[in-house]
């Protein structure tokens, strides 16, 4: 389950809608309690795919360095990452399970339809190498 503030969640969806019709993408900082990845704070970070920003993201290391750096900081870890699809589905394409490296992870996604956020799901990226990796639903709780 992935537990997350209605301010962090509303960020998100934000986000999607200022970056449309490109995707945005973003780092959530957090901390795991019994099995629940509780969002703390989400980080927004730039898109740098400059070949097809409209169906791809990238975030610089520096950004995700930035990110690990802060959460080390602040005592937490990187719990999860998200982006959005503009005018598709909240859903994960075999693009997002094939560069996916995170283990354990959320993966959100938010659907900006026309410039509008509509669905947001998320998914924990399962498995123990590259070959076995696959994406799970995940209950999002938005408190």
């Amino acid at each position: 389950m992935l537990r997350i503030s209605n301010s962090d969640y509303e960020a998100i969806r934000r986000h999607g809608e200022e970056t449309y019709p490109n995707e945005c993408c973003g780092v959530l900082l957090g901390k795991m309690d019994d099995g629940t990845r509780i969002v703390r704070e989400a980080v927004r970070c730039g898109n740098t795919r400059d070949d097809s920003p409209q169906n791809r993201y990238n975030i610089a290391p520096q950004e995700l360095i930035a990110a690990q750096r802060k959460a080390r900081e602040q005592g937490m870890d990187i719990i999860g990452f998200y982006h959005s699809h503009p005018d598709h589905p909240a859903r994960w394409s075999s693009t997002d399970l094939n560069e996916a490296h995170w283990f354990a992870c959320s993966y959100v996604i938010t659907s900006v339809e026309a410039g509008i956020a509509s669905r947001t799901y998320s998914f924990v990226l399962a498995g123990i190498d590259e070959e076995s990796k696959r994406f799970e639903d995940e209950t999002v709780e938005v408190v």
